[in-house]
């Protein structure tokens, strides 16, 4: 069984934070293994829980699509500040840390550069670094670990609330591992803590830690949409359904003038490794093609191991472009508070892939490629991984 940051913190409370006034960001996966919220818990620990934030979708999970903002409130119970973090505010402000002494944070991420947690954690840094303020991490497992290294590496023009270091699309590390890397290229002074789990080890999925899954996002619903999110969350800057508005979002994929039979066969002859395809059509109650039928494919995972999420979906955005290009289209801004550059090119962290895919190069020169370009990422790696393979 992993111990997480949280339960080490439970069992053994820093002396650093005794009697401290903290404030707390945390959502609804900040649980212990015995299903215990953060909130809970440090309400019975030595210390004041003065204020609580949230994150992208809510403290818990209650907003359901992207660039749907959540407004702050006073704690029922608690009588405490809620300050929304997705919203007018993305960084906290001097007076929502007034009514702290230190800030924690205790996330689940899902092991996706794209996925907004850690940008948040950016944001909350830099924001303690200013005020001079502590703070930590309470470090839970990425769910994907023992998915290799996969897709483009972030570039600096492409920084977004999507993105903000140079880290390949799926990274496979913890909160508390990227939190290190930030402070090192650009918070120095800040003074930051990680809780580090006990127990885990890298080359894992999160079924294999004995610790229950929590919706992180309301549309990551199970391990299987983590598996495929690093690659996938690129159609959401597409006009493909990504399987919002279904019970399987990000595994399935369509549109209604998607040729999914010849789509296949291509897929089929590329051979991306660990996976195989098969034709689900399916209506999205929501979002994209909301109420219309999309001819549709689902991407099945049979050894996550060898698994290459990035690189499968630019496989799969490759057969669509072959077979309907002349209906397939890139979205336009505004995604994600960026109103510029296009979604799809701050998710793959340039516009290298983007034009790759409308040349209609090969699609095998992507993986030498990537793997040229993470070289200097995995020396990075190697200096802030806290956690053995296997």
């Amino acid at each position: 069984m992993v111990i997480t940051g949280l339960e080490q913190i439970v069992k053994n409370f820093p002396q650093q934070l005794k009697n401290k006034r903290v404030g707390l960001l945390c959502h609804a996966a900040s649980i212990t293994s015995e299903y215990i919220h953060a909130i809970d818990c440090f309400k019975s620990l030595p210390c004041t829980l003065s204020a609580l934030f949230g994150p992208q979708h809510g403290m818990f999970g209650q907003t359901q699509d992207n660039m749907v903002e959540w407004e702050g409130f006073v704690h029922p119970t608690l009588k405490i500040p809620v300050y929304s973090l997705y919203g007018k505010q993305r960084k906290p402000n001097s007076e929502m840390l007034s009514h702290v002494d230190v800030l924690v944070v205790d996330l689940q991420d899902v092991g996706a550069r794209p996925y907004t947690y850690i940008w948040t954690i950016k944001l909350c840094m830099k924001a303690c670094m200013e005020q001079g303020l502590p703070l930590w991490i309470l470090d839970r497992p990425n769910p994907i670990g023992a998915i290799p290294f996969d897709g483009p590496m972030l570039s600096e023009k492409y920084f977004s609330f999507v993105g903000g270091a140079p880290i390949p699309l799926c990274h496979r590390l913890t909160l508390g591992e990227i939190a290190g890397l930030l402070r090192r290229l650009y918070f120095p002074p800040l003074e930051l803590e990680v809780a580090w789990m006990k127990g885990w080890k890298r080359d894992s999925l999160f079924h294999e830690t004995g610790l229950p899954w929590v919706l992180p996002s309301p549309n990551m619903p199970t391990l299987d949409t983590a598996i495929v999110y690093p690659g996938m969350v690129l159609l959401e800057a597409t006009d493909l359904s990504e399987g919002r508005g279904t019970t399987r979002p990000f595994e399935i994929v369509g549109a209604p003038y998607a040729k999914i039979d010849k789509i296949i066969n291509i897929l089929n002859s590329l051979n991306p490794p660990g996976c195989v395809f098969r034709e689900h059509g399916f209506i999205p109650t929501f979002q994209k093609w909301q109420g219309k039928y999309c001819n549709g494919l689902q991407v099945h995972v049979t050894k996550p191991r060898a698994f290459l999420p990035v690189y499968t979906t630019a496989a799969l955005l490759a057969a669509i472009i072959e077979t309907s290009s002349s209906d397939f289209h890139f979205k336009d801004p505004p995604y994600e508070y960026e109103k510029i550059k296009m979604p799809f090119d701050i998710l793959a962290g340039s516009n290298e892939l983007r034009t790759f895919l409308e040349n209609k190069e090969p699609i095998s020169q992507l993986r030498e490629t990537w793997k040229r370009s993470q070289a200097q990422f995995e020396s990075e790696f190697a200096q802030i991984a806290h956690y053995p393979e296997d």
